[in-house]
């Protein structure tokens, strides 16, 4: 864990310098969009099947890849601008990574499922998470049987704890953020396998992170209209001790950064 800093003696140590600490942290965490390179415009088309876009650029048509599985019905539509990047990569079928869309208030929504992954992994390295106890270590894509977890993080109290990262890029007019885009069969599989490990382990617990990526939101809603067996599974999970949180971080040209926490209602009394 880091040392302690001239931060802890002015506020008198314990929890108003643990969160200087974190606050302080937590300024220069981002991760860039994409892999830094230079961002182009293009003009949304179509969709013919899940990772393949098609856009204008310049005046002609070209096929894009994007690591969005939502179904983005609100977010892909002909004439909205998207921002991609022009990768050099002899494996790749298309040479254009879709990246973002640009909303109509001129807001970007991003089409990149994976940056959450990448910023939780820096924050967890810079010890920013205040919501989590102390851990001395941690292990990206932990396998353990034959599931995969996006983190492991070893606790100082000689236990472990399991979470899952889950990207929520729906931000309504209503400024509420909605988890999923579309039903998520694994992603509900994903919350009864920390809940099992859990109670199968006493020393193991287990948490879902909600990153929001974006800020503009009042808080995240598991959209029961879309998977209802999510939200009663998360439900189920919540009552048998997963811990589960959320997170509202900024999104803008330059990357996606570390942001505040924010509320995660799961039933109708908003608890």
């Amino acid at each position: 864990m880091p040392t302690r800093t001239h931060y802890d003696f002015v506020l008198g140590g314990g929890i108003l310098a643990d969160f200087a600490n974190t606050w302080r942290r937590s300024l220069n965490i981002k991760v860039p969009l994409g892999k830094g390179l230079p961002l182009l415009e293009s003009t949304f088309i179509e969709r013919p099947n899940q990772f393949t876009i098609i856009a204008e650029y310049n005046g002609k048509k070209i096929t894009g890849a994007m690591a969005d599985r939502g179904r983005l019905l609100e977010v892909l539509v002909p004439g909205r601008t998207l921002l991609m990047e022009h990768r050099d990569e002899k494996t790749r079928k298309t040479p254009y990574q879709i990246l973002a869309a640009r909303g109509d208030d001129g807001a970007l929504i991003s089409l990149d499922t994976h940056l959450p992954n990448k910023l939780v992994k820096l924050a967890l390295s810079e010890y920013a998470f205040g919501e989590l106890p102390p851990y001395t270590s941690f292990r990206a894509e932990k396998k353990i049987g034959s599931s995969r977890f996006d983190f492991m993080l070893e606790l100082a109290d000689g236990g472990r704890l399991l979470m899952e990262v889950k990207s929520v890029g729906r931000l309504g007019a209503d400024k509420i953020a909605r988890f999923p885009d579309a039903p998520t069969a694994r992603g509900a599989r994903h919350v009864k396998e920390l809940v099992e490990l859990m109670q199968e382990e006493r020393e193991t617990q287990s948490a879902l992170l909600f990153l929001v990526q974006g800020d503009d939101a009042t808080h995240v809603e598991i959209d029961k209209t879309i998977d209802p067996h999510l939200h009663e599974t998360l439900l189920e999970a919540q009552a048998a001790g997963l811990h589960i949180f959320a997170r509202l971080c900024h999104l803008d040209e330059t990357g996606l950064s570390w942001g505040v926490p924010t509320n995660v209602l799961l039933s109708p009394d908003n608890t």
